[in-house]
């Protein structure tokens, strides 16, 4: 699927950016319960036709009059133009299809989105419960190279730093990740220290300080990684859970002064709301006087920082071209009909869809990584050449296409493209990046 039909999307674009200014009525009245009853009927009757529609082969006009109706029903929502809204909505609906291509799938997500941020109080769509988000969580893990990529990418890097330092570091390496989650970065790490510590006949000390949404979260973490940990005897393993938001003390983390120092940034910075928070963020990661920090993020889709002001179509069209790609890439990983894939969208991508779309106005943050770290006091460093043959060697074995060539260039399927001299590194599908690892050690 593409979403880039060149002029026919500039000129889709220009059209309703330009409606926006042509003076009319707009029905600004409360979202009443008709419009609501009206369009809650419509997405059951999708949900109840789904995989009864007709599939559509690529090029036939329909992706595109789906994307025509995405972007009138976001200009509508943004202006709370309910009458308006509730049409182009009652149409994706009726047009959309969970289980049909990438695009109709992915415009039912929108479109529930759309509906959430028009009425919050009538979200079409509840959230996933803890079970069914770390089930979908693990099933993309499994299936696509999304995760692994930026896990694999990371730990790379920290091991490289902790080699650097080996002299002086007393064989003690300590993570402070500052978004742990369910701690799936960390068996990979875990066994490649092993590894090192067997080759060389020295013990190895990894200490993690994780940061996490909930105490059961974190202590189902910590059971996870001190299970895997204990069948590596050669290798002695810390965890320290802490609430994402707690404040903590860095000279708990630097005392000594021998061990190194990472610090991980894995899709944690996407999730923050202000400039503020990101200069918070990263003093607390500068105080700390890591050897390495390591980031890596979402190109767009993960922020789009709501649609008002000068630019909103533009990100709502970032936005939608970056999950459109996931969607897409998903064809690469798994069978239009298999469970897992209904479960990833729903519990995974289209969560993510419905907390981007219906975020809160507020400040664009993140758009230059690059920026962002340098006015922090951070300088980039050199991904090194075992890291981009690392990863070309996971989509070799974890992509059904053979259409990979060593710069990223033409065909289809997934693909690595270094950038920045060598200090970035994208994961991409076809022409769009979706995430970009970089490394960073503090400025002198």
């Amino acid at each position: 699927m593409q979403l880039e039909e060149g002029e026919d999307l500039l000129s889709l674009s220009l059209s309703v950016s330009s409606s926006r200014k042509r003076k009319r009525s707009i029905d600004q009245k409360p979202f009443d319960g008709s419009h609501i009853l009206l369009l809650l009927q419509a997405r059951d009757r999708m949900i109840k036709l789904d995989g009864r529609r007709q599939r559509y082969q690529e090029g036939d006009g329909r992706g595109l009059h789906l994307v025509r109706l995405l972007l009138v029903s976001a200009v509508a929502v943004d202006r709370r133009d309910h009458r308006a809204a509730a049409q182009s909505l009652l149409e994706l609906y009726r047009t959309a299809c969970l289980s049909g291509d990438p695009i109709h799938r992915v415009a039912a997500y929108f479109a529930d989105g759309l509906f959430a941020r028009l009425s919050p109080a009538h979200s079409p769509a509840p959230g996933p419960s803890p079970e069914e988000e770390f089930s979908a969580f693990t099933a993309l893990y499994s299936a696509s190279p999304f995760y692994q990529f930026a896990h694999f990418t990371a730990n790379q890097a920290i091991v490289e730093a902790f080699e650097a330092e080996e002299s002086f570091n007393a064989g003690v390496l300590h993570v402070v990740d500052f978004d742990v989650t369910y701690g799936f970065q960390w068996p990979s790490l875990i066994q490649s220290l092993s590894d090192k510590a067997s080759s060389n006949n020295k013990p190895i000390t990894l200490r993690i300080t994780g940061f996490g949404r909930s105490p059961a979260e974190l202590q189902e973490t910590a059971t996870r990684l001190r299970s895997f940990a204990a069948g590596f005897r050669n290798l002695s393993f810390e965890f320290k859970g802490k609430l994402r938001g707690a404040k903590f003390d860095p000279t708990q983390i630097t005392a000594g002064g021998t061990a190194t120092v990472v610090v991980n940034l894995v899709f944690f910075l996407q999730k923050l709301r202000s400039h503020a928070e990101v200069r918070s963020t990263l003093a607390a990661a500068r105080e700390l006087n890591p050897s390495l920090v390591m980031l890596i993020e979402r190109e767009a889709g993960g922020n789009p920082a709501g649609f008002a002001g000068s630019g909103y179509l533009g990100r709502f069209m970032d936005c939608l071209h970056y999950f459109a790609a996931m969607f897409d890439s998903l064809n690469d990983c798994l069978p239009a009909e298999s469970s897992e894939r209904l479960r990833i969208e729903k519990n995974h991508l289209g969560w993510e869809i419905m907390r981007s779309v219906t975020m809160a106005d507020g400040e664009e943050i993140m758009r230059t990584k690059k920026g962002a770290m340098e006015r922090n006091g951070f300088e980039g460093v050199r991904l090194s050449s075992r890291s981009v043959s690392q990863a070309k060697l996971l989509l070799k074995i974890k992509s059904h296409c053979s259409a990979m060539d060593e710069h990223g260039g033409g065909g289809g399927g997934f693909r690595v493209c270094e950038r920045d001299d060598g200090r970035a590194m994208s994961l991409g599908w076809q022409e769009r990046r979706l995430i970009t690892a970089t490394a960073w050690r503090c400025a002198p």
